[in-house]
C-alpha cells in the first residue's frame, strides 16, 4: 500500500429534523451536501473497504485522494437524505447494518441518550447493495463485544455475516465494532468468523501500517461547523481537539522549563 493516509469518515443519522437528544450524532441534510460538495471539490474520490483491503494487500491501487464513507447502525435517515447527496457526487460508501434490528428501532440508544430511531429495512439494504453500495456487519444486537464470553462474541459476528449475506444475496467480510468496543480476542475472532476488515473508534486518519481488524476512523459530529469537518479530513481530529493538545504540549513545556530552572 503507498504511503497515503486514508480518512475513513464515520458518520450515524443523517436528518432534516435531528432528534434532540441525538443531536451530536446526526448531521443534516444541509450539512452533509455541504461536506459532499467540499469533498468533491477538493478532488477525494470515494472507495469501498474491498478497495482498501486490496490496497493494503498490493492487489490494488488506491486513487490519488482516497476516501472511505461508513455509516453506523443503520439509520432510515441515512438511507432517505444521505444516498440522494452520495448519488449526486457519484460516491460509494459503507452501511454497517445491526442485523437483529433492522427494520426496528435502535433499541440501544435507549439508555444511552434515552431515545430510538428507525433503522432501514431489508428491501431499503437490498436496493442499496444492488445500486453498488456495501452492505457491512455491525453484530446481531448491538452489544459491547468485550463484555460478552468467548460464546455470545462469536455468535454476535458469525450470525450477523450469515445474516447479511442471505438477505443481500453476496460476500460480506466487513464489520464495524459497537461502540468501537474491541480488543485483541475480538479481534482475532472477527478474523476466525470471516471478517476482513474491522472498524474501530479510534480517533485519527488510516495509514499503510492501520490494523485492518482495528482501523482508525474519523468521527463527524453534527454540531460542528464545516471547518471543523475539513480538518478532521486532513488530519483525523478537530480543531478543538488540536487547539487542546497544543495547549496540553505548551504547558507540558511550561512545566518542565519551571521545574528545571
Amino acid at each position: 500500500m503507498p504511503d497515503v493516509a486514508v480518512p475513513i469518515l464515520m458518520y450515524h443519522e443523517v436528518s432534516p429534523h435531528p432528534h434532540p437528544a441525538f443531536r451530536r450524532y446526526t448531521v443534516s441534510v444541509r450539512q452533509f451536501a455541504r461536506q459532499m460538495r467540499w469533498l468533491a471539490g477538493s478532488g477525494y474520490e470515494a472507495i469501498d473497504m474491498d478497495a482498501l483491503v486490496a490496497a493494503h494487500r498490493g492487489t490494488g491501487e488506491l486513487p490519488t485522494r482516497p476516501i472511505v464513507i461508513t455509516f453506523d447502525d443503520g439509520y432510515q435517515g441515512c438511507a432517505e437524505h444521505a444516498v440522494p447527496v452520495l448519488r449526486e457526487r457519484g460516491f460509494t460508501a459503507v452501511f454497517y447494518l445491526v442485523t437483529g434490528r433492522v427494520g426496528g428501532t435502535s433499541n440501544w440508544t435507549s439508555p444511552e441518550v434515552g431515545a430510538e430511531l428507525p433503522l432501514m429495512s431489508w428491501d431499503t439494504a437490498r436496493n442499496l447493495a444492488s445500486d453498488g453500495f456495501q452492505c457491512g456487519a455491525h453484530t446481531v444486537t448491538h452489544p459491547r463485544l468485550t463484555d460478552l464470553d468467548a460464546a455470545g462474541c462469536r455468535s454476535e459476528l458469525t450470525e450477523a455475516r450469515r445474516r447479511l449475506e442471505d438477505e443481500l444475496g453476496r460476500p460480506v467480510a466487513h464489520l464495524a465494532y459497537p461502540f468501537g468496543d474491541c480488543n485483541a480476542v475480538v479481534r482475532e475472532m472477527a478474523a476466525e468468523t470471516g471478517y476482513a476488515t474491522g472498524c474501530s473508534t479510534r480517533r485519527g486518519l488510516s495509514g499503510p501500517d492501520d490494523d485492518l481488524l482495528a482501523l482508525h476512523r474519523v468521527t463527524v459530529y453534527g454540531h460542528e461547523s464545516l471547518s471543523d469537518f475539513k480538518t478532521r479530513v486532513r488530519t483525523g481530529t478537530g480543531l478543538r481537539e488540536r487547539a487542546g493538545r497544543a495547549l496540553g504540549r505548551w504547558t507540558h513545556g511550561i512545566l518542565r522549563h519551571g521545574s528545571s530552572s
